[in-house]
């Protein structure tokens, strides 16, 4: 099995660069899934309210037989428009997501969006603190968040976000946000980091440095990322997809080819911008 990198949080706690991800697999495919990325060698898995499968990637975790502290579970508090959010509000949400996940604490939970109308996120991460500090979330962060954001968190709350989880790949590359997490201990990490798949696998400057390591597209632009110190979630169903992503510690992209991806930033996105999303 692929000895897998970690990167150590600004707490001192130690999260896999490499996970899986189960954005928009359905709850009642969520469970093989997710069995066949613990099979395939992940150990970290990255969920969310929102994704309504919280119950079937802990059904599993239970059954996987693997031990809790080997395991490194991210899930995300929603933080839906139809209310303002509270401390009670937040507490009752997260015990919520615990006990759909059938744990008893979560390595990092995050806020999903920073909603650019209401500012409660700075609620949410002050009662983030508390939770942290009860030792039912090893760790917390953001995500989708801008520098002016992060700004507010760090200028009027005690916590500095262990993590920031943006849209990231090689089409956009978000280098000033990079840039600002290394000035602030926050680790980047990339949502979406393959892009839409198709288009940007299917580039001829991906193509050939995938050829010319005799790899896989998909796997030279994860190499490039992890290359980066980026901490990545690639998600499949495909139980060979689900391998392939996790099999990209056997070879090194050269300083041309970091530079020849890094040529491709064009700043598309495939998502809002946190700045205008707030339609939830």
């Amino acid at each position: 099995m692929n000895e897998v990198p970690s990167i150590t949080l600004n707490n001192g706690v130690r999260m896999p660069q490499l996970g899986y991800g189960v954005w928009q697999v359905p709850d009642d495919e969520a469970t093989a899934a997710v069995t066949n990325a613990l099979e395939a060698g992940y150990r970290s898995i990255d969920t969310a309210a929102v994704y309504q499968n919280e119950e079937g990637t802990g059904k599993a975790i239970a059954a996987s037989g693997i031990a809790r502290e080997d395991l490194f579970v991210t899930t995300k508090l929603w933080n839906s428009a139809s209310e303002t959010w509270t401390r009670d509000s937040v507490l009752r949400e997260f015990d919520a997501s615990l006990a759909r996940l059938g744990l008893d604490y979560v390595d990092l939970y995050l806020i999903h969006w920073p909603r650019a109308v209401r500012e409660d996120y700075l609620t949410i991460l002050r009662t983030f603190g508390e939770i942290a500090e009860s030792g039912r979330a090893r760790a917390v962060g953001v995500s989708n968040f801008q520098p002016a954001h992060l700004n507010r968190v760090l200028e009027e709350t005690p916590v500095v976000p262990a993590v920031n989880q943006v849209e990231l790949h090689p089409y956009h590359q978000q280098a000033e946000l990079r840039s600002y997490h290394a000035g602030h201990g926050i680790v980047t990490e990339a949502w979406s980091p393959l892009g839409q798949g198709k288009e940007l696998l299917g580039d001829p400057v991906v193509a050939r440095i995938a050829e010319k390591h005799g790899r896989t597209p998909a796997q030279a632009v994860l190499r490039w990322h992890l290359q980066l110190g980026n901490v990545v979630i690639p998600k499949s169903v495909t139980p060979a997809r689900i391998r392939e992503n996790f099999d990209v510690f056997g070879f090194e992209l050269d300083g041309e080819d970091m530079a020849a991806l890094s040529a491709l930033d064009s700043g598309t996105r495939l998502g809002p911008h946190p700045d205008e999303f707030d339609e939830f």
